[in-house]
């Protein structure tokens, strides 16, 4: 495939570096760095880490979300899903994108040792190494298995919130990330079952590529079980209360209801609902820790 050159408008530039960064996935991670945040103190978090901490993950989070783009580039370029991207298409040059990330991720670094900790600002520096370089470079295109590796640097962000606020890391904060370790794998291989003929096009050991979709299927099932019992952690260690426990069920059950059908009685339809709804899943059960965690109903149940 032959990339397509634009000559886009100031506009539209600004745009295209916008869409390296991958903002939806972004604010998600960010989403669940703030919470990790709110959740390592009792009180009202303060300003300087909250704000500071909240930007300085964003901007290290885009910076190593725009080195993938560029190590991709060939990759995205021949998927229907990712050739859109400024970068598959040749509008933005490999030292432009060195040069954005490079700034992006020195004002995160700077950001975070300023207005958090050392501590901060050397577990985001190495969750960017884990997901640009590790993952990205090393075991994307080389193991079926690569999303459950490479997860580890993904599940990152609530221990860095927690971090940023209280420079430390106590239980709690690696439960937190234990439980999107544990969503990574049957999150991203709906995606992958519903676009496996993009990842067969692109050459990467996806696993429904190299193992078809009921081995998948089962995966994403049994996953989706380690990852009803993992949420239940936080209420057995008296993290949170019965208003967490309730939504943790009730949203594993759904869940769970999602991966069963997958594996039994597959469609592309239903990968692609299930994939919207583990999106929808993580957001609501980390906002259900953020309510009970302030809520009185919540306290000390």
């Amino acid at each position: 495939m032959t990339a397509t050159v634009v000559s886009p408008s100031s506009g539209n530039r600004i745009a295209q570096y916008w869409a390296l960064t991958k903002p939806r996935v972004t604010q998600l991670a960010v989403f669940c760095a703030v919470i990790g945040m709110f959740l390592s103190t009792r009180g009202m978090v303060p300003w300087r880490p909250l704000i500071g901490g909240t930007v300085g993950i964003w901007l290290l989070a885009g910076a190593a979300f725009a080195v993938n783009c560029l190590v991709e580039q060939k990759v995205d370029a021949l998927m229907r899903r990712t050739a859109w991207r400024p970068s598959a298409r040749g509008e933005i040059t490999s030292i432009q994108i060195i040069a954005f990330s490079s700034i992006l991720g020195a004002l995160g670094m700077w950001t975070l040792d300023t207005f958090t900790n050392p501590l901060t600002m050397w577990l985001t520096f190495a969750t960017f190494v884990g997901y640009a370089i590790v993952y990205t470079i090393i075991l994307k295109p080389a193991t079926p298995q690569n999303i459950v590796i490479g997860g580890a640097s993904g599940a990152m962000p609530p221990a860095l919130g927690w971090a940023a606020v209280t420079g430390a890391l106590p239980a709690d904060a690696w439960i937190l990330v234990l439980i999107i370790f544990a969503w990574t794998p049957p999150h991203f291989w709906s995606l992958a079952l519903y676009r496996r003929a993009d990842y067969e096009k692109s050459g990467l050991p996806m696993l429904p590529v190299t193992h078809g979709e009921r081995f998948t299927g089962l995966h994403i099932f049994l996953y989706t079980i380690v990852l009803f019992g993992v949420t239940l952690l936080p209420y057995a260690t008296r993290m949170s209360g019965l208003v967490y426990l309730a939504s943790a069920v009730v949203l594993g059950l759904i869940y769970l209801g999602y991966a069963w059908k997958l594996w039994r009685r597959y469609s592309d339809a239903l990968a692609r609902r299930a994939f919207r709804f583990s999106i929808i899943y993580l957001s609501l059960l980390f906002a259900a820790l953020l309510v009970d965690h302030y809520v009185p109903l919540g306290i000390g149940l």
